[in-house]
């Protein structure tokens, strides 16, 4: 937000509510906006002039009322630029307080995803080799890939953790970043949770790794204590999702427009923001980076779930579900609704290339495009293509091309 004003704007006004605790008052009387950018200018010392001032109000989730004024600045003076931003708002949202629907443009921020970690570190024309989807030349490239595929499973995307690899290379500094995010979500939880639920946030929390790794990975709520319910953590969940930490990817019944119609709110899995912070959670250490191709497998994949996941909603976008089989054990990872397209997405860990369950699946249902994203090389079959890990941000370039052919 501050380089967006250092380099669009002549002057940048930025208040942290959490920080400038005094500024509450204001928001607890009249919400006049000329009387609200008058205290922000004795507050700062800046003249605000609406053409070449841009407004920051971080932590904003700190004085609920500032969100209602965001109304009348909308509809009164809205010649005003501002952001607000705030990491637990998703939290302050389901509070009950008054929200200016309609007059506020939503921004959804997730950690860097791997196109935007490569080119973070100095690799953009590896980037710009993957959208121009030269498969030969990528392939000539893999080890590359590769490569800097097992650091970002290490290091995640969260920005400063990227940024100071970027500048130092040091595993062990990264690690003490990521720690300190973690241990801040711990402060965050018994700060702003209801009291009541906290040890079952955190009950959940810490179950993550441990639920994604196994064979399925649907959430277990029985894994978290001996006769635990699902109404007992509900709310801890809640908690977590609204405030961002966690994602549910719901199970459908069946793979039809939308899927959201046939979600079952019962059955899902359960992921984390990033999976460099997952690595940091599970104590992976830098020589499992070093081993070969171990750092995939680790966990029986669920870092690779985790980090395709991360990709899919941080980068295209898609609303992601999953599938299983009522009587067997077939499970598709994933499905993607692409446009008006139910697209099933299997994902490997390593080479080890049999898809029973999505050729299950195939056999099923008969999808228009099948993916399966793997270490292996890009290929193309009769019944589904196979996209490399590390291209995964392709695949709705991948899909709209597959479906153009089978209509021609």
């Amino acid at each position: 937000m501050r380089e967006l004003g250092r380099t669009h704007y002549e002057q940048t006004v930025y208040i942290n509510f959490e920080k400038t605790r005094r500024l509450k008052e204001i928001f607890d009387g009249d919400l006049n906006v000329n009387r609200i950018i008058t205290a922000l200018q004795i507050e700062t010392g800046i003249t605000i002039t609406p053409d070449n001032t841009l407004i920051i109000l971080d932590e904003i989730q700190e004085v609920p009322a500032s969100l209602t004024a965001l109304k009348y600045f909308s509809e009164e003076a809205p010649n005003y630029h501002i952001i607000a931003a705030g990491s637990l708002l998703g939290v302050a949202l389901h509070t009950g307080l008054s929200f200016p629907v309609g007059k506020v443009e939503f921004i959804n921020m997730y950690p860097m995803t791997f196109n935007e970690f490569l080119v973070a570190v100095g690799e953009k024309p590896l980037d710009d080799l993957l959208k121009s989807r030269d498969w030969q030349l990528i392939k000539a490239f893999k080890e590359r890939y590769i490569e800097r595929l097992k650091h970002y499973y290490y290091i995640g995307g969260m920005p400063e953790a990227v940024m100071r690899f970027s500048q130092n290379n040091d595993f062990t500094e990264v690690r003490e970043i990521q720690h300190n995010i973690l241990d801040s979500y711990e402060y965050d939880f018994s700060k702003h949770a209801p009291s009541d639920i906290i040890p079952r946030i955190r009950m959940v929390w810490n179950s993550i790794p441990g639920q994604l790794a196994k064979e399925n990975r649907k959430f277990i709520y029985r894994t978290l204590k001996q006769g635990a319910r699902a109404k007992d953590y509900e709310a801890a969940l809640s908690w977590l999702t609204d405030c961002g930490q966690t994602f549910m990817v719901h199970r459908v019944a069946k793979p039809a427009i939308p899927l959201k119609a046939y979600e079952e709110p019962g059955a899902f899995k359960l992921f984390m923001t990033d999976t460099g912070l997952m690595s940091a959670m599970c104590n992976i250490d830098v020589r499992t980076l070093l081993e070969g191709n171990k750092i995939f497998t680790e966990f029986k994949g669920a870092l690779t779930e985790q980090y395709v996941y991360q990709q899919v909603v941080g980068g295209a976008k898609f609303p992601v579900f999953y599938w299983s089989a009522e009587r067997s054990t077939a499970e598709v990872d994933f499905l993607l609704q692409f446009n008006q397209i139910i697209v099933p997405l299997e994902v490997k860990s390593e080479e080890n290339l049999q898809s029973k369950s999505l050729k299950t699946y195939n056999e099923k249902f008969a999808p228009a495009v099948s993916v399966r994203t793997s270490m292996s090389d890009f290929r193309e079959q009769e019944w589904m293509v196979n996209l490399p890990l590390y291209a995964i941000s392709e695949i709705g370039n991948v899909i709209e091309e597959c479906f153009r052919k089978k209509k021609e």
